[in-house]
């Protein structure tokens, strides 16, 4: 399973960034041919579930995620989200950090290892190298750097 780590640092503060980055429509919104819809009623919580469907015309595949921690910054606590990846195509998890970083504004801290079905190991550092650039990409967008 190749690792995704990205980190970014934000004006924002910790509770704006973090709105930002787990409104999960907004995440389809910025991946190329994907679009999100949270199963679930707000507001999000562990056992949330959500699905990125990603494809064209017929070639589609569904990313079903449920958050199993939902920590969200307070004070100079840092933010946490887990996501597990429960489809058949993709597998894995991800982590979204929210820490504060002084003077001002947020540092953000994206983990993630996924695993595709049908790849094995000789393609982890494409999937890896992929998964950082579009990854990297929404994460840029949605906290608007």
């Amino acid at each position: 399973m190749p690792a995704i780590r990205l980190v970014r640092t934000t004006t924002l503060p910790p509770s704006e960034a973090w709105l930002r980055l787990t409104e999960w429509e907004r995440h389809g919104a910025e991946v190329p041919f994907t679009r999100t819809t949270v199963e679930t009623a707000p507001p999000t919580r562990v056992g949330t579930l959500f699905t990125a469907r990603t494809g064209v015309g017929r070639l589609t595949f569904d990313d079903p995620m449920e958050v199993t921690l939902w920590r969200p910054p307070a004070g100079a606590a840092a933010g946490l989200v887990r996501l597990v990846k429960q489809g058949r195509v993709v597998r894995g998890w991800a982590e979204i950090e929210v820490r504060p970083h002084f003077p001002s504004g947020a540092q953000v801290h994206w983990r993630e290892e996924l695993s595709l079905r049908g790849l094995g190991r000789p393609f982890d550092p494409l999937v890896a190298a992929a998964g950082r650039f579009l990854f990297g990409r929404a994460l840029d967008r949605l906290l608007g750097t």
